[in-house]
């Protein structure tokens, strides 16, 4: 059966050397891209790669529509569960040990442009001694990584060596990013210290948003690596398992870092909010007191407002002058009161 969503395509003998099973179409970036139907030559060459005992991977695409049919035809390795599996619209992060392989899902930092980083990229992989059947729904710079390095002659050489190197460069790629968003808190911790402005609570709840997607998803990659660390597949030789053992400490770093991120988030917004709490006090406070120093003039202006008779002074020219006199004294009283009663 023919397929167009095979992306990559390689060989890899014991020394390491890596053979390109397809011809590559390369998009304006430089890109290998998938389509076009494969030869009925390059198509033999492919199901002999797969049956034989050279380390082979295929990389397909899930959002081609041949490549499940072509994986249900000619993977007949792999069991329809894991074929469902592989080609879920959505996934999280997981592994299922099998008797002669592993299925593994894991999930890389958005790059791409136009792209968030925490819209992370899953890559779905079976893995075992000699095969590698690797399925994607957007690109993922740690596989791009991956094929660069075998095109240069110095990729994995076998599949142990291709899960650590993976593993290990898809959190490489995350680290700037959680430095970037470290340094992004700070930048607004350090605002809201200079000038708490509610215009800064957006910009710190996105970054709290962005620290909890980011744990979502990392924190299962942790138990899988841990899984994968300790498992008994042949394949995974004790140099492999030491590299996995550094991959998980990166990984369990990050989440103590993202913790980290996600409750000075919460620290800061709390700042902010009690900054803008103190403000908003202060000039209720403010305005309480000019209420209180003038409610005793509005008395008095207003009783001896009235229209009737008997007010005094409505007779003396001099009255206004003496009311006035009469009304800052009292003002004067007031300021005196209050600050006796530390009222400000």
């Amino acid at each position: 059966m023919n397929c167009s969503g095979i992306i990559y395509a390689y060989r890899i003998n014991e020394g390491g050397a890596a053979e390109s099973l397809l011809p590559q179409t390369l998009d304006a970036q430089g890109m290998p891209v998938s389509g076009g139907e494969l030869s009925p030559d390059a198509a033999a060459q492919l199901q002999a790669a797969i049956k034989g005992t050279d380390l082979a991977w295929v990389h397909l695409d899930i959002n081609d529509p041949t490549s499940k049919p072509w994986a249900e035809s000619e993977l007949n390795f792999l069991d329809p569960l894991t074929v469902d599996a592989l080609f879920a619209e959505e996934t999280r992060p997981r592994i299922l040990e099998f008797e002669q392989g592993a299925l593994l899902i894991l999930r890389g930092v958005n790059l791409n442009a136009e792209s968030e980083p925490e819209d992370m990229v899953s890559i779905r992989l079976w893995i075992d001694e000699s095969r590698i059947i690797s399925v994607r729904k957007r690109r993922l710079k740690a596989v791009t990584d991956l094929r660069e390095r075998l095109d240069a002659g110095n990729g994995p050489k076998t599949a142990g060596d291709f899960i650590t190197l993976l593993a290990g460069r898809l959190f490489e790629r995350m680290e700037p990013v959680f430095s970037e968003l470290d340094e992004r808190l700070d930048d607004a911790e350090e605002k809201v210290m200079e000038e708490a402005d509610a215009k800064y609570r957006a910009q710190i709840t996105e970054i709290r948003k962005q620290a909890i997607v980011f744990r979502r998803y990392i924190a299962p990659q942790r138990d899988v690596i841990a899984a994968l660390r300790v498992s008994d597949m042949g394949w995974l030789s004790e140099m492999n398992k030491r590299r996995l053992q550094e991959s998980l400490d990166r990984v369990i770093r990050y989440i103590e870092d993202i913790d980290t991120i996600r409750e000075r988030a919460q620290i800061v917004k709390d700042e902010l909010t009690n900054a803008l709490s103190d403000r908003m006090n202060k000039n209720l406070y403010m305005l309480s007191v000019i209420a209180a120093v003038f409610l005793p003039l509005g008395f008095l202006t207003g009783l001896l407002g009235i229209n009737v008779g008997g007010v005094p002074g409505v007779d003396n020219p001099a009255a206004f002058w003496i009311f006035s006199g009469v009304l800052s004294a009292v003002v004067g009283l007031q300021i005196a009161l209050f600050k006796r009663w530390k009222w400000f």
